[in-house]
C-alpha cells in the first residue's frame, strides 16, 4: 500500500503525462491547421481557382487594341515579329529609389502562349507613382527562342526603343532595323526622366 506522499507523487506525475499529451494534441491540431491554410495560400498564388488569367488576357487584348490604334506603325511591328510579350500594367513608385512591377502575356501570331512578370529597382528622378504599358517585340525566331528558355529574362542596355508618337518613322524602322528586340513605352503618366528598361527581369508565371 502507497503512502500519501507516494500516492500524492504518483498523482501527480499522472497528471503531468496528461498535461504534456493534451498539449501535444493541441500542437498538432494546431500543425494541421496551418498545414491546410499554407495548402490554400500556396493554391491562391499558383493559379488555382481564381481568374487571374482571364484579366491579364483581357488587359492585354486591350492595349493591343489602343496600341495599334494610337500607333498605326505599331501594326508592322506585330506582323513581322516572332512574337510580342504585352505588359499591359506597370506599376512604379518611389522617391529617389523605386521598383515596378506588372503582368503580362507572351503571344505569338496573336495568340497567349505564356504568362510573365517583369519587376525591377530603380534610381534617380522620380516622384510619387506612376503605371505605364510597354511591349516588347522580338523580331527574329532565336531572339522569341532565348527568351523563352531563360529562367529570367533581363533587359540590356542593348535594347532598341522606338518612339510610338513617330508612327511614320516607326513603320520606316521595322523594314531596316536590325535589332532582335525592339521595346515601346506608352501611356505613361507621372514624372519620369530616362524612360528605360534596362534591368528589368522578366520571369514566367502561372497566373
Amino acid at each position: 500500500m502507497l503512502s500519501p506522499q507516494k500516492a500524492g507523487n504518483a498523482s501527480d506525475g499522472q497528471s503531468d503525462r496528461q498535461s504534456k499529451a493534451e498539449q501535444m494534441t493541441v500542437m498538432t491540431r494546431r500543425s494541421v491547421l496551418w498545414g491546410a491554410a499554407a495548402t490554400g495560400l500556396a493554391a491562391c498564388g499558383n493559379g488555382v481557382g481564381n481568374n487571374n488569367a482571364t484579366l491579364i488576357d483581357a488587359r492585354v487584348s486591350s492595349t493591343v487594341a489602343f496600341m495599334h490604334d494610337t500607333y498605326p506603325g505599331t501594326r508592322d511591328l506585330s506582323e513581322r515579329s516572332a512574337g510580342r510579350l504585352v505588359m499591359p500594367l506597370v506599376t512604379e513608385a518611389g522617391l529617389g529609389l523605386g521598383g515596378a512591377y506588372g503582368r503580362g502575356a507572351l503571344q505569338i501570331n496573336g495568340s497567349t502562349v505564356d504568362y510573365y512578370s517583369v519587376a525591377s529597382a530603380s534610381a534617380g528622378l522620380q516622384i510619387g507613382a506612376q503605371q505605364y504599358s510597354h511591349v516588347l517585340f522580338f523580331t527574329t525566331a532565336n531572339a522569341l527562342a532565348e527568351f523563352r528558355a531563360s529562367p529570367g529574362w533581363v533587359a540590356g542596355a542593348d535594347l532598341e526603343y522606338a518612339t510610338p508618337e513617330q508612327g511614320e518613322v516607326l513603320r520606316a524602322e521595322t523594314l531596316t532595323s536590325l535589332s532582335p528586340v525592339i521595346a515601346i513605352l506608352f501611356a505613361q503618366s507621372g514624372l519620369r526622366v530616362g524612360a528605360t528598361l534596362k534591368g528589368s527581369k522578366y520571369t514566367r508565371i502561372i497566373p
